[in-house]
């Protein structure tokens, strides 16, 4: 993986990858940080404001920019620059502690300009809400330009431990989709992104109960085949989604892009200093997600909650298409996870394991070293995967 940060810590250099491989430009990230080289080898956690403060400053620079093009009449160079913008802050807002001041407003600001990127930018993305239990669950919608012609395919994308939607909307996973008459949701479900952070939804274990209502609201759109709705999970969405398309059956396919299959010996691992975590604040941040009282000094009892997030006797319940895929590099999830998960989906019609080398690049944790081509992958065997079932239902 390119590190900028040589000495630094794998969380911040994570971040800059990530944001490079999300349409990042090298010397906007390089003059972000560049005054920081220091700052991150004071450790991950004490140098997170100097991170925020370099990259907000980035972002300042870009939506002052794109606000005059946008006086100039200048659309797509103004949605082109709130489309970095969104990134940018994406990435800073993540690495925050929960208990920083600053992480509210940091993301209500990161929902402005992904508003502002929509506007210039991805007119054919909007924000929904999807109906969830006496509440709502926050997502952007892509419809892809089939849409136009009659109901099309859809993909449920959902986050992992600390992504958001803007992540996601950042990642042109969407994009990709579209190209191949597939339209996306991306959702924060409990225990991420602005679910999280404003609404205080946190994640639970049977992640069927919001795949349930994901699917419902999905089955009401006229422009969505009700029949070809699939879930594709990141990071721990390798958990979130296999597990609900094992239990909610209307689901069509899914797709693990990074196998998650036994989260609970990873923060067992992760306890013991053995791996990467994946944000500075770690334990804070897990408890946080999980809605777990408790201290990051004492984590015995929060260990034996996470030992339920596993796939175990789980993913022999999946009957739909199933892709795992995984960097032979993963410092997170080790290999042998997307082993297992592959190994024991026995009843997926069409299972597959692809895991990519470090000679290709995408070796590292969900393909964040070489992201597109992770991306393309996914979307051709969805497309694939998809037009299969097509034919199955009109042969």
């Amino acid at each position: 993986m390119f590190e900028y940060f040589p000495t630094g810590p794998y969380t911040w250099n994570l971040s800059v990858v990530a944001t490079l491989n999300s349409g990042g430009l090298i010397d906007e990230v390089d003059r972000a940080c560049r005054p920081i080289k220091d700052a991150a080898n004071a450790g991950e956690d004490a140098g997170t404001p100097d991170f925020l403060r370099a990259w907000t400053a980035l972002t300042d620079q870009l939506a002052g920019q794109a606000e005059e093009a946008e006086k100039a009449g200048h659309v797509r160079t103004a949605g082109q620059l709130w489309f970095r913008a969104s990134n940018y802050l994406a990435q800073a807002e993540r690495m925050l502690a929960h208990s920083d001041p600053n992480r509210v407003p940091t993301y209500r600001r990161m929902l402005e300009i992904a508003q502002r990127a929509f506007e210039t930018h991805s007119p054919r993305v909007s924000r929904v809400e999807v109906p969830y239990e006496g509440t709502t669950l926050p997502a952007y919608f892509s419809s892809a330009p089939a849409a136009d012609d009659g109901p099309v395919p859809v993909v449920v994308l959902v986050n992992g431990l600390d992504s958001t939607k803007e992540h996601m909307y950042a990642s042109n996973h969407w994009e990709e989709l579209a190209a191949r008459g597939i339209s996306c949701l991306m959702l924060d479900q409990p225990g991420t992104g602005e679910a999280l952070r404003l609404q205080g939804l946190t994640a639970r274990v049977d992640t069927e109960a919001w795949g349930a209502a994901a699917v419902d609201f999905l089955q009401a759109r006229s422009d969505v085949d009700g029949d070809r709705i699939g879930i594709v999970g990141w990071s721990l969405g390798g958990y979130y989604a296999p597990r609900a398309a094992a239990f909610e059956k209307r689901f069509a396919l899914c797709v693990a892009w990074g196998a998650n299959h036994d989260w609970g010996a990873v923060q067992r691992r992760r306890r013991q200093r053995e791996g990467e975590r994946p944000v500075p604040h770690y334990w804070e941040h897990v408890l946080w997600v999980w809605g777990v009282d408790g201290d990051e000094n004492d984590l015995d009892g929060f260990l034996d909650f996470a030992d339920q997030v596993n796939l175990e006797g789980v993913v022999e319940q999946i009957t739909v298409p199933f892709l795992v895929a995984h960097g032979a590099n993963d410092r997170q999830i080790p290999l042998e996870m997307a082993h297992r998960s592959y190994d024991q989906a026995v009843n997926s019609p069409k299972r597959e394991l692809r895991v990519f080398t470090p000679e290709e690049g995408a070796t590292e944790h969900i393909g964040l070293d070489h992201l597109p081509y992770v991306s393309t992958f996914v979307a051709d065997w969805v497309a694939d995967t998809f037009a299969e079932l097509g034919r199955g239902a009109t042969s």
